[in-house]
């Protein structure tokens, strides 16, 4: 069976898509799914949230999308986490690759294309985007079935979000027709203000939006320190349990697209 590809993305930075990328993750593997991640984003935030330092890679995601020699099986890396879960580094050398594909044929589907060889190895791929909606965000886009879009609980991050979604619709339209939009509400603070956000997100976009919130915590940057999934740094938080709800919520996703 062919993986089904997400990718985690929005323009705005700070939002919570390297942190959603590895917990659920991890959350999918720890229930026995095979899942790969790819770090697309030149900050390498995934990269270093799994401990690594990102500039002792030789081969990482930017290899893949510019060296015809290089296959995904070349760069996919295990991780310490467990056995299910694997992943493809990043490093500063990705942020050349914006100018480079576009110079190419099909370079928005140049990352649709490397995966393909490895789609039936994995239940899961997660693709990290960086936070622009430029030439990596667009292969990411192009290479998913479907994108999480992180959106921050409050009034400016609600307003971004409708660029990106046109982008969403025009890709769809164009270069990706089964492609999918999910919101994840994010850094969700105990405000009258947040919950404002939260709620107006669930009226406009209704199933659209995912039911787990995921809440703001100081846990998250300790377990980045850590080299860790929150899930397994502090397994009993409010963010563990929200990233293992959030893994439940896309089976039952997938199991209903598979089965309408």
């Amino acid at each position: 069976m062919a993986s089904k590809i997400y990718s985690i993305a929005n323009q705005k930075g700070g939002v919570g898509k390297s942190t959603t990328t590895l917990n659920v993750s991890f959350a999918l593997s720890d229930l026995g799914k095979r899942v790969l991640m790819v770090d697309l984003d030149p900050q390498a935030g995934l990269t270093i949230s799994l401990g690594n330092d990102p500039e002792t890679f030789s081969l990482t995601s930017y290899s893949l999308l510019r060296n015809n020699d290089v296959t995904a099986k070349d760069v996919i890396l295990e991780t310490s986490i467990n056995n299910n879960l694997h992943f493809i580094p990043s490093n500063l050398d990705l942020s050349g690759a914006e100018v480079e594909l576009i110079s190419g044929p099909a370079w928005g589907s140049t990352l649709k294309y490397a995966l393909e060889p490895i789609m039936n190895d994995y239940e899961y791929i997660f693709i990290d985007c960086p936070p622009s909606l430029g030439v990596l965000t667009v292969n990411g886009l192009i290479a998913s079935n479907t994108v999480i879009v992180p959106v921050q609980a409050e009034y400016l991050a609600m307003r971004g979000l409708k660029l990106l979604i046109d982008i969403v619709k025009d890709l769809k339209k164009k270069a990706n027709h089964t492609l999918e939009m999910k919101i994840l509400r994010t850094m969700h603070t105990n405000t009258l203000h947040s919950a404002e956000v939260t709620g107006e997100l669930k009226t406009h976009f209704g199933n659209t939006v995912f039911e787990t919130i995921i809440k703001r915590s100081i846990k998250f940057a300790d377990s980045t320190i850590a080299g860790k999934p929150i899930i397994i740094y502090a397994k009993d938080s409010d963010g563990s349990i929200a990233y293992r709800n959030l893994a439940q919520e896309i089976l039952e996703y997938d199991k209903q697209k598979t089965n309408p």
